[in-house]
């Protein structure tokens, strides 16, 4: 199977050496990253606890790469501003976690930055599909938040098909981005399936040849 359209890598800092965080962020432009995606967990919507905004602030002076930001924590909201000043791009909330999910995109784009929203992967499309207007970026969980190294949930790909199709069908443009599992092995068919942002863990940081990989995929 061959990719039949070309997509973008976001590394997950989550997975990177944290011995060598300098390091490892000065690596990826090397290789062709234009994104990078960063976990913040709370230990509540999710078990793990990451990092915080300061520490998004710290790697922002490294580096010039589009800082995805994905927050997995309870009220979204109280957060925005403090990872807007640290220098996220996009901000991405949970639709489950955050209750006003308009006023929260709305806070977002006030902040000037672009905003994405977030589904576990047993939340339905239909969930979000009033808000899709409204938003730079959708991300779907293709496994249970919260830990790396997970593998690929199947029924993902269908998601993803279904996903592209809706955003055709109400004309819009946001980038479609999956989490999860996301790996040298599945890459071509995640892509052809309407992928257009594929946030990868162990799947970058631990590839045999992570320029290859990112050649696959961004062409």
């Amino acid at each position: 199977m061959k990719i039949e359209r070309n997509a973008f890598v976001a590394p997950s800092m989550l997975s990177a050496d944290f011995a060598r965080v300098e390091e490892e962020v000065l690596g990826l432009k090397a290789n062709g990253i234009k994104y990078l995606h960063l976990d913040i967990m709370d230990g509540s919507f999710v078990p793990t606890i990451t990092f915080g905004h300061k520490f998004v602030s710290d790697v922002r002076h490294h580096e010039d790469l589009i800082f995805d930001t994905h927050l997995m924590v309870v009220n979204p909201e109280k957060h925005i501003t403090n990872y807007a000043k640290a220098g996220s791009d996009i901000i991405t909330v949970h639709a489950e976690a955050a209750l006003h999910l308009h006023s929260t995109l709305k806070a977002i784009h006030e902040e000037g930055k672009k905003s994405g929203i977030s589904i576990v992967p047993t939340t339905p499309l239909s969930a979000i599909e009033i808000a899709l207007e409204m938003v730079d970026l959708i991300l779907l969980m293709s496994v249970d938040p919260g830990f790396g190294g997970q593998t690929f949930i199947p029924w993902s790909l269908k998601k993803i098909r279904d996903l592209a199709e809706m955003r055709k069908k109400y004309n819009l443009d946001f980038i479609i981005s999956v989490d999860g599992g996301v790996n040298e092995k599945n890459v071509v068919e995640i892509v052809n399936a309407g992928a257009d942002l594929l946030v990868m863990g162990n799947g970058y940081f631990n590839a045999t040849d992570r320029k290859a990989l990112v050649k696959l995929v961004q062409g």
